[in-house]
């Protein structure tokens, strides 16, 4: 169970989603403005923030720079809007939101992003100030900015990759591939064979691809040796 504090000006947003996290087994805190925000925020250390962006005295990226500038941004927080736009999305992950919601929430999108807003409270908990608890982390506010990082499933010295969206489709997917291939070289030790089966591609036909990306078919198993 979470504390959980919900900020918003319409009275049916905020009885629903306080049906919906309690139902779910979280106490639920509201708040139709910011004021009655930074009160409850002062009085129950929340776990996790969703906060309405449009609201009628602070809207909700003032009131978000403002717990940042004065080191009171411990949770996370998700925003939620119905009329924002993306440099207003871009805007809110710049100062420390998680990530953003757009109304009308379904009920999938909220679960899903209160589950990882409190996975990452949990984390912020266990890890020093500052630090990162996980490669997902990045996503949020990277994805938003044009940027992609993607972080390897498995332990290891594999490098987080970085994939700059704001290029034409054919070149990113490329750039993409290449670094796919690249990662199952150097796990299967320049086997062909196995990367063939891991891949799903006929060998001749893998061949061709990574001849066609600049792929080194040495690096693999350098990487062994």
């Amino acid at each position: 169970m979470a504390n959980i504090l919900v900020v918003d000006d319409e009275l049916g947003i905020r009885d629903l989603l306080s049906e919906i996290l309690n139902d779910e087994g979280h106490q639920v805190e509201l708040a139709e403005n910011a004021a009655q925000a930074r009160a409850a925020r002062a009085r129950m250390k929340p776990d996790l923030v969703l906060l309405d962006i449009w609201m009628p005295d602070t809207d909700g990226v003032t009131l978000l720079k403002e717990w940042s500038s004065s080191g009171l941004l411990s949770m996370p927080v998700i925003m939620m809007s119905g009329h924002a736009t993306i440099d207003t999305a871009v805007e809110a992950t710049k100062i420390g939101a998680m990530a953003f919601l757009e109304k009308p929430i379904t009920l999938q999108k909220l679960l899903k992003a209160v589950e990882q807003g409190l996975t990452k409270s949990a984390g912020r908990k266990a890890v020093a100030p500052g630090a990162l608890s996980h490669p997902s982390d990045l996503t949020v506010e990277s994805a938003m900015m044009g940027t992609m990082v993607i972080a390897p499933v498995e332990a290891g010295p594999q490098p987080v990759q970085s994939f700059v969206l704001e290029k034409p489709l054919r070149d990113a997917r490329d750039e993409f591939e290449k670094a796919y291939f690249e990662f199952h070289l150097a796990k299967e030790g320049g086997s062909m064979t196995r990367v063939a089966e891991k891949t799903g591609l006929e060998r001749t036909h893998l061949y061709r691809k990574l001849k066609q990306l600049g792929v080194d078919l040495s690096r693999g198993k350098r990487s062994t040796g």
